[in-house]
C-alpha cells in the first residue's frame, strides 16, 4: 500500500508539473491587444466603480460591429446580447437538450467612470475551441474559465467565460473577431406566444418559494444573491451573470430535466453539494467564472430527470444555503 501511494504522489506530482508548464506556455504567446486598458484586469479587488447608466447610443459601436442586438438589466446599466447555440443539436443521457436548457451564451457590457466592461460565456464545440482560445487572446480579451455543464454529451460541448475592459468599439470589434471563429447564429426572434410549459409550474415555483418564468417551453428561475459582488474593482449587477440558474425542461408526464447554475461562496459549496445529492441531483462541475471576484465565488453546474414538482422539493434546500436575495 505504502509503495501505491508513493507512485500515486509522484503522479500527481508530474500532472501536476505538466499542467503548470502547459499552461505558461499558453500564457506566453503574443497577445497584441486591440482593447485598451487590459491591464486593469489586474486591479486590486473591490467594488469601487460602479456602472452608470447606458443607453441605445452607448452601444450602437457594440452592436454595429457584432451585427447582433441586445436588452438592457439592472436598470439600464448592463447591455446584454444573446449568444444561444440554436444551431446544434445536442443530447445527452437520451434528452434532446433545448437551446434555453444548456446551451445559452451571451456577452454583457456595462460603463464605468474609469472603463467599459464585457463579461461572456461563449457555447462552442470541441473543433472550435482551439480557434476560439486563439482570437481570444488574439484581440486582447481575457478567457476566465472553461468547462462542461453536461455530463455526457453529443456532440461535445464546452462553456469559456470571457472579460476585457477598454473602449466600447473596440471590445466590440475583438469579440467579433472571437465569435467569426464559431458558427453562433444571431438571435432568433422570440414566438408571438409562448408555448405552453408541460409541468406543474405552480407546484415546482410553491417548491422553490419563487416564482419562474415561461421561456419557450421552458420553466426558468435567475436568482440573484444578496451580496455586492465585484470584479477588478467594478460593481457586478446580476445581468452580468452572476447569479443562479434553474432551468425546467419538460419531457412528459409531468416530468423535467433541470440544468443550471447554483453561484456560492466557499463556505457554501459542499452544503449546496450536500443537498442535491440528498435529493438525487448530479453534481456536474464546480469552478470559478473569475480571476479576481469578490467575494471569490464557485459555480456548480448540475443535472436530473425526474417528476418537476419533486426535482424542486430536492432543489429548494440547496437554495436555502446560499446567500440570495429575499423573494420578490
Amino acid at each position: 500500500m505504502r509503495r501505491s501511494a508513493r507512485r500515486s504522489v509522484r503522479c500527481v506530482a508530474v500532472l501536476t508539473a505538466s499542467l503548470a508548464i502547459t499552461v505558461a506556455a499558453g500564457c506566453s504567446n503574443n497577445s497584441s491587444s486591440t482593447t485598451s486598458n487590459t491591464s486593469t484586469m489586474n486591479m486590486p479587488m473591490g467594488g469601487t466603480h460602479k456602472p452608470v447608466t447606458t443607453s441605445d447610443a452607448d452601444w450602437k459601436p457594440v452592436t454595429d460591429a457584432l451585427g447582433r442586438t441586445g436588452k438592457f438589466g439592472d436598470n439600464n446599466t448592463v447591455y446584454r446580447i444573446p449568444l444561444v447555440r440554436s444551431d446544434l443539436q445536442v443530447q445527452s443521457q437520451g434528452v434532446a437538450i433545448k437551446p434555453g436548457l444548456s446551451l445559452g451564451g451571451y456577452a454583457a457590457f456595462g460603463k464605468y467612470d474609469d472603463t467599459a466592461m464585457v463579461m461572456g460565456d461563449l457555447v462552442i464545440t470541441e473543433e472550435e475551441l482551439p480557434k476560439v482560445t486563439d482570437a481570444l487572446h488574439a484581440n486582447g480579451l481575457q478567457q476566465t474559465a472553461l468547462h462542461k455543464h453536461l455530463l455526457e454529451q453529443s456532440p461535445q460541448i464546452w462553456w469559456t467565460h470571457i472579460a476585457g475592459m477598454g473602449d466600447p468599439a473596440k471590445l466590440g470589434k475583438a469579440l467579433k473577431a472571437v465569435l467569426d471563429a464559431t458558427s453562433i447564429a444571431p438571435a432568433a426572434a422570440p414566438p408571438a406566444q409562448q408555448p405552453p410549459v408541460d409541468i406543474d409550474t405552480a407546484g415546482v415555483d410553491a417548491a422553490l418559494g419563487r416564482k419562474g418564468t415561461a421561456d419557450g417551453g421552458l420553466y426558468k428561475y435567475n436568482l440573484a444573491r444578496a451580496d455586492t459582488i465585484s470584479d477588478n474593482g467594478h460593481v457586478l449587477p446580476p445581468t452580468y451573470g452572476v447569479t443562479t440558474v434553474i432551468n425546467f425542461q419538460p419531457v412528459g408526464d409531468g416530468k423535467a430535466a433541470i440544468n443550471g447554475d447554483f453561484v456560492m461562496t466557499g463556505t457554501e459549496v459542499n452544503k449546496v453539494i450536500e443537498a442535491l445529492r440528498t435529493g438525487g441531483i448530479n453534481v456536474v462541475e464546480l469552478h470559478n467564472h473569475m480571476l479576481t471576484d469578490d467575494p471569490h465565488l464557485f459555480y456548480l453546474h448540475y443535472w436530473a430527470v425526474n417528476d418537476a414538482v419533486t426535482l424542486a422539493k430536492a432543489l429548494r434546500p440547496a437554495l436555502d444555503a446560499t446567500n440570495l436575495a429575499p423573494a420578490k
